[in-house]
């Protein structure tokens, strides 16, 4: 990671879960906490995943990483996950929720199956981890939450329907939570970032280089976004303590110019 504008010790102590983070800017999200001073657990459906992300962090950071498969599909899985927690750490500080699926098709011919794959994953999954961690994130030291959005949430998401219509969900529940789990301590926040060009996104959002090129050309900063800066907006979003219920927006000025999606949705489905 590039340099922080935090001081290293600024979660000295905490209590890190994020879902998704084996890969990705999930583990961006994992790394940089771990740089700051966390004690940090990484889960997904993927163990190998898992394994690499975890020593990725610590040939960086020297920290010791939690590691934990857990399907967010599956309500025993997430509970699971939450006891295993309970078990090491008794309480948890921050959870960021990114475990998340995305392809494009068009809604005429999706399947239910494709429809329930993006939802249950990015929707319902996240319902399901903020539940079962509640017990352990009311113990925590000012608890907070961090939902990953995206900028068509509010907006169309044209031959992304799944994903656009469980990110707007997403971003309703992070509201909803903030207000019923203010007076449990617990802050509840959501970060729209930029376009990361990782292996998961160039696979199923932009396979060809002319592909990237349009999403760049859509973004007035005129350029795509790293996980390492979107690592750093979840540790403010962690960090501030009379924020919740935002949704932080760092996508370099995209959502303001249009989502490309329909553009390039068009080309893979024509």
């Amino acid at each position: 990671m590039g340099e922080s504008p935090f001081r290293d010790d600024l979660f000295a102590g905490a209590r890190v879960l994020v879902t998704g983070g084996g890969t990705g800017m999930g583990l961006a999200f994992a790394q940089t906490f771990a740089a700051h001073g966390a004690q940090v657990a990484i889960a997904s459906r993927n163990a190998e995943h898992l394994a690499a992300g975890a020593a990725t962090v610590t040939d960086a950071t020297g920290t010791e990483v939690l590691t934990h498969v857990v399907d967010v599909r599956d309500a025993e899985s997430v509970a699971a996950l939450a006891a295993t927690l309970e078990s090491e750490w008794g309480a948890l500080d921050v959870l960021v929720n990114n475990a998340a699926g995305n392809f494009f098709a068009p809604v005429a011919e999706m399947s239910e199956n494709a429809w329930r794959a993006v939802v249950d994953i990015v929707l319902d999954g996240t319902f399901r981890v903020s539940r079962a961690f509640h017990p352990l994130l009311r113990k925590g030291r000012d608890a907070s939450v961090v939902n990953i959005v995206a900028n068509y949430a509010w907006g169309a998401a044209s031959y992304v329907a799944h994903s656009g219509a469980a990110k707007a969900g997403v971003l309703n529940l992070t509201r909803s939570l903030a207000l019923e789990w203010a007076s449990h301590g617990i802050r509840v926040n959501a970060l729209c970032p930029g376009v990361v060009p990782t292996e998961g996104a160039r696979a199923n959002l932009f396979p060809a280089p002319e592909m990237e090129q349009m999403i760049t050309d859509t973004i007035p900063k005129g350029r795509l976004a790293t996980a390492d800066e979107m690592a750093l907006q979840v540790l403010w979003l962690a960090a501030s303590d009379y924020v919740t219920g935002e949704c932080l927006v760092a996508d370099g000025g995209q959502w303001l110019a249009g989502n490309p999606f329909y553009t390039l949705g068009k080309l893979v489905a024509d």
